[in-house]
């Protein structure tokens, strides 16, 4: 099997899942920003918890308004919690598609430079018998 060059085909296919392990990366960097977010967003509602100290000590109405504004930021902090989970796991599903993209870009690569160096060795061989005919041709002349 004779080729001329290798094939074009193949490497814009190998471009194409460039591509796309790139804009998978940046994904998964884009959701990684936002987890930081969210572990931000806790660390600040615990603190906001944590700082409004206890609220027996408060007259009735002070301690139930304390108690109230506690418990309502306990519950935020546990919807960001469970929202927290949710994009970890979309997260986990990006970082295995990007695991699954950059193993069939790697493949690709690989046989797109097998083509090539098959490719470079059939041009050699065809060069080393060009080289030789021509060696054949003048030790043939020089004998007559």
């Amino acid at each position: 099997m004779s080729r001329s060059k290798p094939s074009n085909g193949l490497r814009r296919l190998v471009d194409l899942r460039e591509r796309d392990v790139d804009r998978l990366t940046a994904e998964v960097a884009a959701k990684q920003a936002v987890r930081e977010r969210y572990l931000g967003n806790l660390a600040r509602l615990e603190q906001l918890c944590d700082g409004t100290g206890a609220s027996g000590a408060l007259p009735p109405v002070l301690s139930l308004n304390c108690a109230a504004y506690k418990q309502n930021v306990m519950l935020v902090a546990e919807a960001h919690r469970a929202d927290l989970k949710l994009h970890e796991a979309d997260m986990a599903l990006s970082q295995q598609a990007l695991q699954a993209a950059a193993l069939r870009r790697e493949v690709l690569g690989q046989v797109h430079e097998r083509q090539c160096r098959e490719l470079r060795r059939e041009q050699d061989a065809g060069e080393q018998k060009r080289q030789d005919e021509l060696a054949s041709q003048v030790w043939w002349r020089g004998r007559s």
